[in-house]
Parts: structure tokens; C-alpha cells; sequence
């Protein structure tokens, strides 16, 4: 159950990962992507902090009020950061590449899903049932479920802003650096 519950964490950062992209000189393109990726690591933090804390609370011993509470919390966190990712990418304006519009409308109604989903697994987390260690374990495992739907939700528009001369481009912007963020690789390790 808590290797499922840490697997599914890996999915997530899937969608994280798709941030970082793949270096092109184009100005306009390398400007674009200083504004988005500047915003993009304080997210990119959280999101790892929060999911690192749930693997944490359920690899060990923790007990069940203890998993609810940083679960949670860790999915409150995870909802805001990811609409604040929308945000960065609404802001950052279109892409100044083909499509540019679209691949920007995308990317933010992509994220701001996720960030949905986040916050519909907060309130399901809410409402668990912890005097019951059997019902609770059941319940949990619907939310592991439910986060490995998240995962491996389509994340075709965040590939696609994170594509070609853009994707190149954020690859050189330290806050959209390529590279397993720490909760990544803990979910990976449990």
C-alpha cells in the first residue's frame, strides 16, 4: 500500500518534470523562457517538499491522523502550487513559437486541472474515516488511486511548451533546470 501510495508520487512528477525542457539563442524565445522559469522553481520546490512529506508519513510507522493531516496538507500544497504554475505560464504571456497561443491556453488549463485534481484529493483525504485502521487502509488506497490518475493524466500541452527552441531554451534557466526534484527521487527510492 505505501509503495503504491509512493509510486503514485512518481507519476506526479511526471507532469513536474514536464517543465523542464530540452538551447537556442533566439532572444525573444530565451527571454520568454527567463520570465516562466524564474517562477517556476519555488513551485517546483513545494510541489517536491509535499510530496516528500507524504512518503515520509507513509513509509513510516506514522498513524493514521498523523497520514491524514500531512497528506492533506501536502495535497493543499500541491493545488496551490500547481495553479501558481498556470499562473507563471498566463503570465509569461504566448510562447513566441508556432502555435504559441494555443500551447500557452493549454499548458494553463492542463495545470490548473491538476491543481483541481489536488484539491478534490485534499477534500477526500478531509473526509477519511481513522478509528477504523481497515477502512482507513481501504480509503487510502482509493486516494493512492486517485493520485496515480493525476500522474498519469495527459501532459501532451506541458511536452508541447516544453518542445523544440522553447524547450531548449528553458532547459538554460536555472528555475526549469532538468532534474529529479527531491521528492521525485524519494518516491522513486520507497
Amino acid at each position: 500500500m505505501k509503495k503504491k501510495l509512493a509510486a503514485t508520487l512518481s507519476g506526479g512528477a511526471v507532469v513536474l518534470l514536464a517543465l523542464s525542457g530540452c538551447g537556442n539563442n533566439d532572444g525573444k524565445v530565451n527571454d520568454w523562457a527567463k520570465g516562466f522559469c524564474d517562477k517556476v522553481q519555488p513551485q517546483r520546490q513545494a510541489i517536491s517538499d509535499a510530496n516528500e512529506s507524504i512518503v515520509k508519513a507513509t513509509s513510516t510507522a506514522s498513524s493514521p491522523e498523523d497520514v491524514k493531516k500531512v497528506d492533506s496538507a501536502a495535497f493543499g500544497t500541491n493545488a496551490k502550487a500547481y495553479r501558481a504554475l498556470a499562473s507563471a505560464v498566463k503570465s509569461a504571456g504566448a510562447p513566441p513559437v508556432d502555435d504559441g497561443e494555443k500551447t500557452q491556453k493549454d499548458a494553463v488549463s492542463e495545470l490548473n486541472a491538476t491543481a483541481g485534481a489536488y484539491a478534490a484529493l485534499q477534500k477526500q483525504v478531509d473526509a477519511l474515516d481513522t478509528k477504523d485502521q481497515a477502512k482507513f487502509a481501504q480509503q487510502l488506497g482509493d486516494v493512492s488511486t486517485q493520485l496515480g490518475k493525476i500522474g498519469s493524466s495527459g501532459d501532451s500541452a506541458l511536452r508541447k511548451l516544453q518542445s523544440g527552441d522553447l524547450g531548449k531554451a528553458m532547459a538554460k534557466q536555472p528555475g526549469c533546470k532538468k532534474g529529479a526534484p527531491s521528492g521525485a527521487a524519494s518516491a522513486s527510492a520507497s
